[in-house]
């Protein structure tokens, strides 16, 4: 598999924390970990550190997004997702995680897998005012789930 490689300078900045890593061959996030133990309560938001800092070359950003299978399993839920880390980040990557068992604490153990890294490359964008951007393309309309369920 010759897919492009773009290197990522990272710091472990706490002892006993591992580097994310791909799963298997050809995934598109490499999974990271919870550098502490800590419990989120029903209803609770809180940040989990990941005991990283990276360095992401301009021109990129790592999103933070959920795993499957912690979102299909459990009340757990990456709050922003997807969350950015931008190129000019440098310190401790933590990931925002919510509990939304209303009734359940959810406990995370030091090095599980709470979330995945996917790096982006990030065009900017070079605003154009114009008079009218209906004039532009056509204007499909709707939004905010007007065609329904089905």
């Amino acid at each position: 598999m010759n897919q492009e490689k773009v290197k990522v300078a990272i710091e472990i900045c706490r002892e006993g924390v591992s580097l994310p890593f791909y799963a298997k061959p050809g995934d598109a996030g490499m999974d990271v970990r919870a550098a502490i133990d800590i419990t989120l309560a029903p209803g609770e938001t809180k940040i989990i550190p990941t005991g990283l800092k990276v360095a992401i070359p301009v021109g990129y950003e790592i999103q933070v997004r959920p795993r499957s299978g912690m979102s299909f399993k459990t009340p757990i839920r990456v709050a922003n997702a997807p969350g950015t880390i931008d190129a000019g980040y440098r310190d401790e990557v933590g990931i925002i995680l919510t509990n939304t068992s209303a009734t359940e604490s959810f406990a995370i153990a030091k090095d599980d897998r709470v979330a995945q890294f996917v790096l982006q490359k990030v065009p900017m964008m070079e605003f154009e005012v114009v008079d009218d951007v209906s004039a532009i393309g056509e204007n499909r309309g709707g939004g905010f789930g007007h065609t329904g369920n089905n």
